[in-house]
């Protein structure tokens, strides 16, 4: 842990020197206005920075699955009436890995430092997101802290159904895609060279179809390693597309613009904004505030970028629900349950209804697509492993009929 070297003056105006290890300079300056005293000056002791060959490695982060494990138990424990610090020693020792002990270890040790928990998480850098944190800072400052940390822990739990319905609705199209490709591979690899030499001997042109067949097959063959090398290639140059803003931003253009996978990105994207939203408001944070960190958990850059007029928008007087809407991006069902939620005064709690219907709008759109694209797939691995086998077999009738 970093050792930091501090100067601070009492109310007398009486100075005061020494050292404290910490996990930042903010738990530090947190300990010392909680003793009475002012910083002036925090900084990190030359021989506790980093160096060496390792220094230059973090922590792996764990898992959102671990940090929602976490945190329903710590606010089960302090709605039992058990303290933080006691709280977080059970915890500890209830931990799944090595990995959560260490960093709650480290919090503890912060907290009983004297360090707020929203201090203390913090100092955790990569683990922990904005939207969380901000959660923890107004729990404690309304003095609800266990209340608040079984509302993010129903969070995680229903963004991660989200998730999960999504990646299960992918298995099988994906399983499908696969099966039609190795299928068409084996065919033309394996299958129809085995027919080549006999077409070859027999001296006739064989049929359109057929020559297309061989000479894909032949080619293959000889460049199966070209292609896939240009399969990787193609690969990394999407995720490097992904990782540039300008390049990512129209890609999701392009996603919404789709008829049905656009309908769907819309709606996991307003269900996430409208539970994200809710409940920040719900435990005080502001709207203007509540929607700099919710930008941050929208996954499409479009709808991202739209927030921020909507911010500016909110700022020049306008209502949540008429910036919405002249966005022109977020589903109109939803924006108008959310206008409905300002008219009555009850913003909050509307956007989590709007995150509930969403969040079956969502199931209900997966099957829709899947009801269609299954029996597509399956049509049209029929229809290309049916064309491979006719041009076959329509060739080896034209060379029966020969030897006849």
């Amino acid at each position: 842990m970093p050792l930091f070297q501090y100067k601070a003056a009492d109310a007398q105006g009486g100075a005061l020197e020494g050292e404290m290890e910490a996990r930042t300079a903010e738990i530090v300056a947190e300990h010392l206005q909680g003793q009475g005293f002012l910083p002036i000056l925090i900084e990190e002791a030359a021989a506790s920075r980093g160096g060496g060959l390792l220094g230059g490695f973090g922590r792996s982060r764990i898992s959102q699955d671990d940090i929602a494990m976490m945190t329903r138990e710590i606010a089960t424990l302090l709605r039992a009436g058990l303290p933080l610090d006691r709280a977080l020693e059970i915890v500890i020792n209830l931990a799944s890995n090595d990995e959560v002990a260490e960093i709650l270890s480290e919090v503890r040790q912060d907290v009983r430092g004297g360090a707020s928990l929203h201090a203390a998480l913090s100092a955790q850098t990569g683990v922990f997101s904005r939207f969380y944190l901000n959660m923890i800072r107004a729990g404690e400052a309304g003095g609800a802290l266990g209340a608040v940390m079984a509302r993010l822990t129903d969070f995680m739990e229903r963004a991660k159904d989200l998730r999960e319905t999504v990646k299960t609705a992918l298995i099988y199209p994906t399983i499908l895609i696969l099966v039609a490709v190795i299928s068409v591979v084996v065919l033309l690899i394996f299958v129809v060279p085995q027919f080549t030499q006999m077409f070859e001997e027999s001296g006739k042109a064989l049929p359109l179809p057929t020559q297309i067949v061989v000479a894909t097959g032949e080619f293959m063959q000889a460049w199966w390693w070209a292609l896939a090398a240009g399969g990787f290639l193609l690969y990394v140059l999407f995720r490097r597309q992904l990782a540039d803003p300008d390049s990512r931003y129209r890609w999701d253009e392009r996603f919404l613009a789709l008829p049905l996978v656009g309908d769907l990105v819309a709606k996991v994207e307003m269900a996430r904004f409208s539970r994200t939203l809710g409940t920040l408001l719900d435990n005080g944070v502001s709207l203007l505030g509540a929607l700099s960190i919710v930008k941050e958990t929208v996954g499409n850059s479009v709808m991202a970028e739209r927030l921020d007029e909507v911010s500016a928008a909110l700022r020049a007087g306008k209502g949540l629900g008429v910036t919405l809407m002249e966005a022109e991006v977020f589903p109109r069902l939803g924006v108008h349950m959310v206008m409905v939620g300002e008219e009555t005064g009850r913003l909050s709690e509307m956007l989590i209804q709007v995150a509930d219907v969403f969040d079956r709008e969502v199931q209900a759109a997966v099957k829709r697509t899947l009801g269609l694209l299954e029996p597509a797939l399956i049509l049209g691995l029929g229809l290309v492993i049916g064309a491979i086998i006719m041009s076959i077999l329509v060739a080896m009738l034209s060379v029966n009929q020969l030897a006849v």
